[in-house]
């Protein structure tokens, strides 16, 4: 970690140091940390967004950490196939590589700085695993995958897939070079990343050396969380210490703090967060198992619909699991 570096990054476009004396720090209302779980068919995650209140994710909705795990030979698993409707599933690899395929014919490789963005809408099958030789090989494996709810009026739009290769993404720095910044989705600073969102919403991996400090402009309509993928550091300006693993929600204000620790641990040299914000979409939410809608009554008729084949059928040249 991390998959996409720069050589100079003295080069590229950086971020405005803040200047207006009327702009604000954003405080940090609190930090968690994410419990250990397993996924799919058996690979270990952390649950980023367990115990912190809703009001302050949306339009987030669930957010897993997957790895940092070092698999042997014929370890490796993934998920088999299986439906979502009503949000947008996006998988980061920072490590390792998965292999997306989808009813709608979405698909293909996603490694090393690679992101998948499926907008589920009103229904899709996809499966994600590794391909079989890395399941031979065994090896690291490291991502995040995302679930953005979407408003109810866009709900049961048509699926569609976007393959975001590590590539495309957009390359800051801070003024002193010593934070990279990838954007992902949204944009910072007037700097935009390559994914098309349909909830307005910005996420950006940092990777901060050791000892140094950035100040993210962040739109005020955003909500910000800041999750911690490796190292020690503080956020806030009033430096609440954080470590893997942990999520820091803020409140409002015009920027957010990060600071790596001077001292890292030999296997996180550089301090790696995750910083997402999104505008509220402030609609009730029921969400159970692979669906995301405003009501118990929509999951029910989702469940109906994919029993009844009505979201999507698994292609004949299916990847197996």
């Amino acid at each position: 970690m991390p998959a996409v570096t720069v050589a100079d990054v003295s080069a590229l476009p950086k971020v405005s140091r803040p200047g207006d004396a009327a702009a604000t720090g954003r405080p940090v209302v609190g930090v968690t940390t994410a419990p250990a779980g397993m996924e799919g068919e058996g690979f270990p995650v952390r649950r980023a967004f367990a115990g912190v209140d809703r009001r302050y994710l949306d339009p987030f909705i669930h957010m897993d950490q997957m790895g940092e795990v070092e698999y042997a030979p014929g370890e490796p698993k993934g998920t088999p196939w299986h439906p979502h409707r009503g949000f947008e599933t996006v998988t980061y690899m920072i490590d390792g590589t998965f292999r997306h395929q989808d009813s709608i014919g979405g698909g293909g490789l996603i490694t090393n700085g690679d992101t998948q963005w499926m907008t589920a809408g009103g229904g899709i099958l996809h499966i994600e695993a590794p391909p079989e030789e890395l399941v031979a090989s065994g090896g690291l494996f490291h991502g995040i995958q995302l679930w953005v709810n979407l408003p109810s009026v866009d709900k049961m739009i048509a699926p569609r897939y976007q393959d975001i290769g590590a590539g495309k993404v957009g390359l800051l720095s801070s003024p002193d070079g010593g934070a990279l910044l990838r954007v992902i989705a949204g944009e910072v600073d007037g700097h935009a990343g390559p994914g098309s969102t349909h909830s307005p919403m910005t996420m950006v991996h940092a990777t901060l050396s050791p000892g140094a400090a950035v100040a993210v402009p962040w739109s005020r309509e955003f909500n910000a969380l800041v999750y911690v993928l490796g190292g020690n550091g503080t956020v806030g300006e009033e430096r609440r210490p954080v470590r893997t693993g942990q999520l820091a929600v803020f409140g409002e204000g015009d920027s957010i703090t990060i600071a790596a620790d001077p001292l890292q641990e030999g296997r996180t040299p550089e301090l790696d967060v995750l910083v997402l914000g999104g505008r509220p979409i402030r609609e009730p939410v029921y969400a159970y198992g692979p669906f995301v809608m405003n009501t118990r009554e929509e999951v029910a008729q989702a469940f109906e619909d994919y029993q009844a084949g009505r979201l999507g059928t698994i292609p004949a040249d299916h990847v197996s699991s």
